[in-house]
């Protein structure tokens, strides 16, 4: 074969090459989506079932359509009690863990004082042992609070809150230090020279620059507080259930409700669902400038 005739043959090998990888990464996102997308299209298929269709073998294409288990799950349990319950505690839970976290991050990144280098090492060491390891004590904790001062902590939305904040806060305070360290000094001696004191110059300037870091703080405090069961399911009683909880009331000694259990999940998701696209953009952007600083 002549010499230009296999120069030719060669050149044309690496063009099969990023043919072949976009039909593999397409196949390969195709499968990933259905194995996504399954799990919701059952829940959504469920809930539109009556319970006997649910109960037995389950079919892909439902032979009958009803919305009646979305008007059944607030009669069968008190699930807008429970919703109130979740809306107070992940919300209180977020306000007081970005303005916590504000006011610690700032201080790490822009200032300097004794013990800051084991505040920050004891801040990121808390997220590596798991969440069960505190429940005990802090059980026990709440417990002797209210024995001994009468401050009703354990099963209250106030002791739920400061459980949540526990958790939060320390991945707050380190991801909003590496995004205040992005923000250049220049603009706090902008704001010193213009008459802004420390106080003043966080908020007037430093947290609507900061606004992509701190709405991603405040996604991740409110998801984190949402769908929380463990630490819910111990420390709360009737009254002060969540919404993750109160899902359990739909089993029963004789049966399961799975139509309303699918049902409430589904109106469970909206609110975070709802935010997560509408906050999105300053989520990604927030987490990746904490992540690479």
């Amino acid at each position: 074969m002549p010499s230009h005739v296999r120069g030719r043959g060669t050149a044309r090998s690496p063009m099969t090459a990023p043919g072949s990888f976009l039909w593999t990464r397409r196949i390969f996102l195709t499968v990933l989506t259905v194995f996504v997308l399954l799990p919701v299209y059952v829940m959504i298929s469920s809930s539109l079932k009556p319970l006997e269709d649910v109960s037995g073998t389950f079919e892909w294409i439902p032979s009958r359509i009803t919305v009646r288990p979305y008007f059944d799950i607030w009669e069968t349990v008190p699930l807008a009690h429970y919703f109130m319950n979740s809306i107070v505690v992940a919300g209180a839970a977020t306000v007081l863990s970005v303005i916590v976290a504000i006011a610690a991050a700032y201080a790490v990144s822009r200032y300097s004082f004794r013990g800051k280098r084991v505040f920050t090492v004891t801040v990121l060491s808390t997220q590596m042992f798991p969440g069960i390891l505190f429940l005990l004590p802090l059980f026990l904790i709440y417990v002797n609070i209210g024995n001994a001062t009468g401050i009703a902590l354990f099963g209250s939305r106030e002791g739920l809150i400061l459980t949540y904040l526990t958790f939060s806060l320390p991945f707050s305070i380190w991801m909003l230090t590496g995004y205040f360290d992005s923000i250049p000094r220049e603009l706090d001696e902008a704001a010193k020279v213009d008459g802004c004191g420390p106080v003043s110059a966080l908020i007037r300037v430093i947290v609507p620059a900061a606004s992509p870091g701190i709405i991603a703080v405040a996604v991740y405090s409110f998801m984190t507080a949402w769908g929380e069961v463990l630490f819910a399911s111990v420390m709360t009683n009737d009254t002060t259930r969540t919404l993750a909880v109160g899902l359990q009331g739909y089993a029963t000694q004789n049966d399961v409700y799975w139509n309303q259990v699918m049902a409430a999940s589904l109106v469970v998701s909206v609110p975070v669902v709802i935010g997560f696209l509408l906050l999105q953009r300053y989520l990604v952007t927030g987490l990746t400038a904490g992540a690479v600083k």
